[in-house]
């Protein structure tokens, strides 16, 4: 179980959100909503680990997560904004162990060995997302997921969370968009 208590962030003097308090079971799934600016984004970089908290605690099973950094950073895959894809490098390059579960999941499998420097936006963002049919981590973080993706796409990707969810995986996902992600609860940000 994650579970965060009484969090918050500031960005330069100006405390983003908090305290914030919430925990997610296995097989939960969380989806962050609220304006632009609201600290979604922040949110999920402090939870892969990427992001100080100005105060309060990230706990896993009731240990302190951010205590280790690297083992915490094995228990999360996260996608950003940014697809993290390197151009110069195949689509299976880009996604090294496992590529060919990915490549399926996310139905590349016939870009495998084009650079991804050829791809559309929507396929740069699908071989992004390939990257979490690789991944054993037991937390996704998700922001934005769907930008990008056509109606096929966000199906695919649909089945990919409820196949993490369902081995007891948990999913937190910042969005403006609809997602598929039934019986989410919804965490709003001011």
């Amino acid at each position: 179980m994650l579970e965060v208590h009484k969090i918050a962030a500031i960005r330069g003097e100006q405390q983003i959100f908090g305290p914030l308090s919430f925990a997610v079971p296995k097989s939960g799934a969380v989806l962050l909503v609220g304006p632009n600016g609201s600290g979604k984004s922040t949110l999920l970089r402090i939870l892969a680990g990427l992001g100080r908290i100005a105060e309060g605690v990230v706990n896993w099973d009731g240990q302190n997560a951010l205590a280790d950094r690297a083992s915490h950073g094995a228990r999360v895959c996260y996608v950003g904004h940014l697809d993290a894809v390197k151009p110069a490098l195949t689509a299976r390059e880009n996604l090294g162990d496992g590529a060919d579960v990915g490549l399926a999941a996310m139905a590349l499998s016939h870009l495998a060995d084009q650079p991804a420097r050829f791809f559309s936006a929507g396929q740069k963002r699908r071989l992004a997302l390939a990257r979490l049919a690789c991944s054993v981590a037991p937390i996704w973080l998700l922001d934005e997921p769907t930008l990008g993706l056509d109606v096929a796409s966000v199906a695919r990707f649909g089945d990919m969370l409820a196949t993490h969810r369902a081995t007891g995986g948990i999913v937190l996902a910042a969005t403006h968009l609809p997602l598929p992600l039934p019986d989410a609860v919804e965490l709003r940000l001011a």
